[in-house]
């Protein structure tokens, strides 16, 4: 590995420690009353979970991550399941959720992550998991931002959209939250279980049919979302956002010594998002964080990390740069349904890479960086703040 590509790797391994979700959880828990129940939901819980079990010894609690991070955690039940799409595991899991917000004899304590929303589907009213399963499917290629597929998300959830404190009423809830959406809207994150609603269903219908999704789903969605319901007063709770996406981006600036910070979030559709990042980037080292968008056209394998490390390299090739290298990664670890977390690219990476056009327009951007040996495979992190980037330039 070149110096290049070792410093990318490091500034960015800076960025997913800032979002340790044990140490950030640690850092509150003196300000909080015991609780009678802990429940852990995303791809961080089973480290939150484990900060406050430490502190919190003897608390029943219940653990939902993704298969990758769910080891055995003393004093917990831990239940694995399916992330990006919904399964009969994280159904079972949403189920044990809810019965344990009714059984709580006081205060709950909420650790929620990124991630939650696809790994507790809970059907609201009378769909199904294969329901909402079809319809997840297909906003991950809509092209939606991730508030805009929440917002529908909670229309069809018994626990998104202030679930929890419907369920464990009228104990009160107290949310640690780790944030992994771009803005860091609570009622965003995991789709919002301890926050209110972000939208109506009236707005879901409207964003369905924006991304021509309507004729689409099924038609219990259709009759779901279309019936009269009434809406429910939801108790308050306490959250607390303890990291996020800016944060780790910080943590990236202070671990590369001198840095350029593009100052807003980088959002939108990957090959826009590529050309923002070289317009903005700076001789040195160049670093971002956000979350972008891919409109799913083939059926080829990759993430929108994957592909927006591609688009960068095009861009920077179009430009004529030379001696750069280029690292775009999801916090977690993984990049849509890969074992990448993304790429890292340079100078180089386009000429080892056969027929660029085609692999793109097939949504192949893994076959593609596969290529080229540029796949970024760290593992699961244990945490979720996003995606994370940095550029090194030389001229």
């Amino acid at each position: 590995m070149n110096e290049m590509r070792s410093t990318a790797q490091r500034i960015f391994e800076a960025g997913v420690q800032a979002a340790d979700p044990v140490a950030a959880v640690t850092k509150h828990l003196d300000d909080l009353q015991k609780p009678a129940s802990i429940i852990a939901v995303g791809k961080a819980a089973r480290g939150m979970a484990q900060s406050a079990l430490t502190h919190f010894s003897g608390v029943p609690a219940i653990v939902v991550t993704n298969y990758e991070n769910a080891q055995p955690l003393d004093g917990a039940e831990v239940h694995a399941a399916g992330h990006p799409v919904p399964d009969e595991s994280g159904a079972k899991a949403a189920l044990a959720v809810i019965a344990a917000l009714h059984a709580a004899q006081g205060p709950v304590l909420a650790l929620i992550s990124g991630g939650g929303s696809a790994l507790l589907p809970a059907p609201a009213g009378a769909l199904t998991l294969a329901d909402k399963v079809a319809v997840n499917a297909l906003l991950l290629g809509s092209g939606l931002d991730i508030s805009e597929m929440n917002l529908i998300r909670q229309q069809l959830s018994d626990l998104k959209g202030g679930g929890f404190l419907r369920h464990a009423a009228p104990n009160p809830v107290t949310a640690l939250i780790l944030s992994d959406v771009v803005g860091d809207d609570l009622a965003a994150i995991a789709s919002g279980p301890t926050v209110r609603p972000i939208g109506t269903a009236a707005q879901a219908i409207k964003l369905l049919r924006k991304a021509w999704l309507w004729d689409q789903i099924p038609q219990a969605v259709r009759d779901h979302l279309t019936a009269d319901r009434p809406v429910a007063d939801l108790p308050q709770a306490r959250n607390i956002l303890i990291g996020s996406n800016g944060q780790s981006v910080a943590a990236m600036a202070q671990a590369a010594g001198e840095a350029h910070v593009i100052p807003t979030p980088v959002t939108g559709d990957v090959a826009d998002a590529a050309r923002l990042i070289c317009d903005q980037a700076r001789p040195g080292i160049t670093l971002w964080g956000g979350e972008t968008t891919v409109v799913l056209q083939g059926n080829g394998r990759g993430g929108r990390n994957q592909e927006l490390a591609l688009h960068i390299a095009v861009e920077a090739a179009r430009r004529g740069w030379r001696n750069w290298t280029c690292l775009q990664a999801g916090s977690d670890g993984r990049d849509g349904p890969t074992d990448a977390a993304g790429g890292i690219v340079d100078q180089d990476s386009l000429g080892k890479i056969a027929d660029l056009d085609t692999l793109l327009a097939n949504n192949d951007s893994y076959a593609a960086l596969a290529q080229a040996d540029d796949l970024l495979i760290t593992g699961a992190t244990g945490t979720n703040v996003a995606d994370l980037g940095v550029l090194i330039w030389r001229g």
